[in-house]
């Protein structure tokens, strides 16, 4: 170690002679520029903006991965260390005598964070991470250079916050941009020349995905460029989406057409109900928050549906059936009781005020201080549950947070279970979900199903479908309707 040592300050000796020189002056705006993560905290900023839906991945993983390690560098590692910065490493009788503070070098919280936000972007988009990487070596150099940190310090910070960031794969995997087989064969839908017979209505409520970030009347004309024969039409924030929609689909199934929808996947799962019961087939062009359902078909721009009405690409898709004593819904994403209901319940009671992000960021704060199980009853059986989920169709990867499905045609309903009779179950769901072994977790159970019944809701008064949170009472049956839609998606080849 101590070789080691001699090394590392003969280095930055040589480091600090090239800086009395005047060599590479910039290094030392580059290392402000870094100060409290800026620098990076502005590149997410513009990888979000113009990124695309990978850019938008890059950037979160990224400033996720930059907060782990920045916490770790700062908060652990250096509370672990007592190596004095290089300014700083005088005897401490000279260092009481000068008043001089004592700060910790070791390792570089700046490099630490560079490496993680670069690394964390790689692991989304490895070209975008391959650029960046030169950025982060200087953030790293500038470091030595301002006579902060001595090069080993820089060198732990970057195997830190590149660990970081590779840990972050654990709670949250990899989105693989291969799209996945959506249905069976092709199924016959009418092709639409520039959309003839196709009634679109677009929400001007739904999320700021990436259709609907350029405003919703540039939405409304982007569509009719793409579709000049089409009837697209815009509810506004005092229009009544469900009559829209209705009239919509009577207009396409009276000329032969389709439905079309721009929204988010609430928007979708109405417009799927209309379809079905007038046997249409429907078009989706993604334009809410997240836009599972489009992303499921392949599907990220408008363009993408466009070219599939036009050439009358379409397939089966199947549909998810929640049927209790009061009604019938049906889902295309996801099914769920217990936590996630009241959830959404509080996410909407805010987002009005909030913005939907940070009215979720509160909801989720909210809902798992003050939630209890539920108590729903199952082969005659009470059975106390934090969490029932039920994906339509088998989704990746096992665990608390299924991210993407491998088909949308297979019969089955992916049954996921977080259950709250154990002792210590909440403390145990944390301690799971913190460490990323949820899926190996006592409290979690999971199966692959064509139905599955219960007697009673108990006191799960809500249930949430599609992400909307709705009343149910009552026995429930969750069950498939297979190949009950027919939806437009680009071909395969």
């Amino acid at each position: 170690m101590r070789r080691l040592d001699a090394v590392d300050r003969a280095l930055f000796d040589r480091v600090a002679l090239s800086r009395l020189r005047g060599t590479h002056p910039w290094l030392r705006g580059l290392s402000h520029a870094a100060d409290h993560g800026k620098l990076w905290f502005g590149t997410a900023a513009v990888l979000g903006a113009v990124g695309g839906r990978t850019g938008r991945r890059a950037a979160l993983r990224g400033v996720g991965s930059l907060a782990l390690a920045s916490a770790a560098a700062n908060i652990a590692a250096k509370q672990l260390s007592r190596r004095p910065r290089p300014g700083l490493d005088l005897v401490p009788a000279v260092r009481r005598l000068l008043r001089q503070p004592v700060t910790t070098s070791f390792p570089s919280g700046h490099s630490a964070s560079a490496a993680a936000f670069v690394a964390g972007v790689a692991i989304e988009a490895p070209i975008l991470g391959a650029a960046l990487a030169p950025v982060a070596a200087a953030v790293g150099a500038s470091r030595v250079y301002t006579g902060a940190h001595f090069p080993g310090d820089v060198l732990a910070g970057f195997t830190l916050g590149a660990a970081a960031a590779a840990l972050t794969v654990r709670w949250w995997p990899r989105s693989n941009d291969t799209p996945p087989p959506a249905g069976p064969p092709p199924r016959t839908a009418p092709a639409l020349p520039e959309g003839a017979g196709l009634s679109v209505v677009v929400n001007s409520g739904s999320g700021n995905g990436s259709l609907l970030a350029a405003g919703p009347e540039e939405t409304v004309a982007e569509l009719r460029a793409l579709l000049p024969r089409a009837d697209v039409l815009l509810c506004g924030p005092e229009d009544d989406l469900p009559a829209m929609l209705t009239g919509a689909a009577d207009r396409a199934a009276r000329s032969g057409g389709a439905l079309g929808v721009c929204g988010g996947d609430g928007s979708v799962n109405l417009a799927a109900s209309l379809a079905t019961e007038r046997g249409l087939p429907l078009a989706v062009f993604p334009g809410g928050t997240l836009n599972h359902f489009a992303l499921d078909l392949g599907i990220e721009s408008p363009a993408d549906t466009a070219a599939a009405v036009v050439a009358g690409s379409a397939c089966g898709v199947d549909l998810g059936l929640a049927v209790d004593d009061t009604s019938r819904r049906l889902f295309l994403n996801t099914f769920s009781l217990g936590v996630y209901p009241e959830l959404v319940r509080v996410r909407e009671s805010l987002e009005g005020r909030l913005g939907k992000w940070p009215a979720l960021a509160v909801a989720v704060g909210r809902s798992l201080a003050s939630a209890e199980p539920v108590t729903v009853r199952a082969g005659g059986r009470d059975r106390r549950l934090w969490l029932l989920f039920a994906g339509n169709g088998a989704y990746d990867p096992p665990g608390f947070a299924p991210t993407r499905r491998t088909g949308l045609a297979d019969g089955l309903l992916d049954v996921r279970v977080v259950d709250g009779g154990h002792p210590f179950a909440r403390t145990r769901l944390a301690a799971a979900v913190l460490s990323g072994t949820m899926a190996r977790s006592r409290v979690y159970h999971a199966a692959r199903l064509t139905a599955l019944d219960l007697d009673s809701l108990g006191d799960a008064d809500r249930i949430a479908v599609d992400g909307e949170s709705l009343p149910a009472a009552g026995a429930l049956r969750l069950a498939k309707a297979p190949n009950g839609l027919t939806v437009y998606r680009p071909s395969a080849g």
